[in-house]
């Protein structure tokens, strides 16, 4: 089995080169990992002790970013490392002030030994998953704490499948778990890992510190002025052709669009999709013809958290393809949320479903349906804001834990 992962990581990695050729993330993946040792030696000084927090992508940097934070002002002299696996999550976070940012090199046993020298970590901590078989023996290898936090599991995955033993010893290195629910304790009881407590997750802590504070946007305020809002986020183009025949049945509301992928050809094409006006966030001015567009288009990448803010209802995409993006940024806000029928892999919205602040949608009635019960429902945007502000404090508990004398 071990071989099989090694063929895996490698032909993963021959896969990305061909993509890189006419794909730009692919290219971003390709081109970041150049030359990475050079950039740490540039950055990092070997002989100090470093905080390792590695994220695969930019959802989980936020999930995992209130303990970093509080770590960070816990021991404000010691140093972090942060790595993302992919483009989207380095590219957006390279220049994080509280740490230094590299991609993390593909897992081999020559980049575990030489990456692990070159931070020298005193422990690492691991958000939510990604679980990769060199870096995780080298670590145990060298007495380093390993740490998994807000960590899901789910019966399906390889760990808990009578062939998966060479996947369980991946999971057997990591000094503890912090997991975010009753089943994933068990899922890892079941095969032998006892160092485990439910902690629940930090991105509660995070959603809810940013609807506390969000950044106000007044481009935002222009255009929506006093009409109710429909903010979809993170939407791909089978979200957007469903959510097309909104806009032009309810003329009073407005539209504000952030896409996943932010390239020409999507805005374009999402330009298309709908038949009434709307403009781009990059060209929007408060000039009395923008004014009367009825949607708008965030052709940027890092404002969807503070868009809700100004919202009445959320769409939340993803749920056509792979599986829905954050709901919890919305909910924080009060906002009651709508997402496609992939959502299965995802608590907390069949939490919210199951409190009457979600609903889960399929088809074109099904979203007007939907959209007509929240935008009249009061009681479901207190009953999401409700559910955030009850589900926080688990980054308080995993830092209690991480910094006690006696780490477990």
């Amino acid at each position: 089995m071990k071989l099989l992962y090694i063929i895996g990581i490698r032909a993963y990695t021959l896969l990305i080169r061909i993509f890189s050729l006419f794909n730009p993330k692919a290219k971003l993946f390709i081109n970041g990992r150049k030359n990475i040792y050079d950039l740490i030696t540039q950055k990092i000084n070997p002989a100090e002790k470093h905080i390792w927090f590695h994220f695969a992508s930019l959802g989980e940097f936020e999930q995992g970013r209130p303990v970093l934070e509080k770590l960070k002002a816990l021991y404000p002299d010691k140093k972090i490392v942060v790595t993302f696996f992919s483009p989207s999550g380095y590219e957006i976070r390279k220049n994080y002030a509280l740490a230094d940012v590299f991609y993390l090199p593909i897992d081999s046993a020559a980049n575990a030994k030489r990456f692990i020298t070159s931070i020298n970590p005193e422990m690492a901590i691991f958000t939510k998953y990604e679980f990769w078989h060199f870096y995780f023996k080298e670590l145990k290898n060298r007495n380093i704490p390993l740490y998994v936090i807000s960590g899901i599991f789910r019966e399906s995955q390889a760990f808990f499948k009578w062939y998966g033993g060479f996947y369980r010893d991946i999971l057997k290195s990591v000094t503890y778990f912090f997991v975010q629910n009753e089943e994933s304790e068990n899922l890892l009881k079941s095969i032998g890992i006892n160092h485990v407590t439910i902690n629940g997750d930090t991105r509660f802590d995070r959603v809810y510190e940013n609807a506390q504070t969000p950044k106000q946007l007044p481009v935002i305020e222009n255009f929506i002025g006093n009409s109710p809002t429909l903010i979809c986020g993170s939407t791909w183009p089978e979200d957007e052709k469903i959510l097309s025949v909104l806009p032009e049945k309810y003329p009073d509301w407005k539209f504000i669009i952030a896409p996943h992928e932010i390239h020409e050809s999507h805005i374009e094409s999402i330009e298309k999709q709908f038949s009434v006006n709307s403009v781009r966030f990059s060209v929007f001015s408060s000039q009395l013809s923008n004014l009367k567009s009825q949607i708008l288009i965030i052709d940027n990448i890092g404002m969807l958290s503070s868009l809700y803010q100004y919202g009445k209802v959320a769409y939340i995409g993803g749920g056509f393809g792979t599986g829905i993006h954050n709901t919890l940024e919305a909910a924080a806000f009060g906002l009651p949320v709508i997402f496609g029928p992939k959502y299965d892999k995802f608590q907390e919205a069949k939490d919210l479903i199951a409190i009457g602040a979600a609903k889960s949608i399929s088809s074109t009635d099904e979203l007007i349906n939907a959209f007509e019960s929240f935008a009249e429902d009061k009681n479901a945007a207190e009953l999401a804001r409700k559910y955030v502000t009850n589900k926080k404090g688990a980054t308080d508990q995993i830092v209690s834990m991480l910094t006690k004398a006696d780490r477990p």
